[in-house]
């Protein structure tokens, strides 16, 4: 290609270190805060994403700049809010596997804080993204949770997915409709 007075571009390979891996796995976050504004603006539920408790060490107070903080404690799941008066928690992952879901990508304590929400009868489950067959699953916390004590395996297969839980159609708006299951299958009335 040339510009104008005829300068041309060159062309250079990229290097793995050209690559910027920062926004990983963001995708279907993006996707779900989207979709839970559009639930808020249409007063259909209100659900949040939940910030990372982070306590700061120092501040630059000249610049105004946190220089130092650290995790106060482990997060517990990725979103929560309110639904038809039910409370309803979840957590949202991706994975590029294309045949299973590794159970380490969710956290111990993420286990039981959803073991808790499900004691408790809130509607707690996980979504996840199979990135390469770009298909969206609603798993319930119930679902998973067995899943994990009935096996000895180290990852959930896609094929469990399937039939265990259920796929989320993705559409404009909402992005990511998980209420249309929840409000189907999960209890809300």
């Amino acid at each position: 290609m040339n510009y104008p007075k005829g300068t041309a571009i060159k062309e250079r390979p990229h290097n793995k270190s050209d690559i910027n891996y920062a926004n990983r796995g963001m995708n279907l976050e993006h996707d779900l805060n989207i979709t839970n504004e559009y639930y808020r603006d249409q007063d259909i539920a209100h659900i949040y994403k939940k910030p990372t408790p982070i306590k700061i060490g120092k501040v630059n107070y000249d610049t105004m700049k946190i220089t130092e903080a650290f995790f106060e404690s482990p997060s517990t799941t990725d979103y929560n809010g309110i639904y038809q008066g039910k409370y309803i928690d979840f957590e949202a992952k991706e994975t590029n596997i294309k045949t299973s879901f590794p159970i380490k990508n969710i956290h111990a304590h993420q286990l039981k804080h959803m073991e808790a929400i499900v004691r408790h009868k809130g509607i707690c489950f996980l979504i996840v993204r199979f990135n390469k067959q770009n298909e969206t699953y609603l798993l319930f916390a119930k679902d998973l949770l067995d899943f994990i004590k009935d096996t000895k395996k180290s990852s959930i297969p896609h094929e469990y997915f399937v039939q265990k839980g259920y796929l989320i159609e993705e559409k404009y708006h909402p992005r990511v409709d998980y209420l249309k299951i929840i409000k189907e299958f999960g209890g809300a009335k």
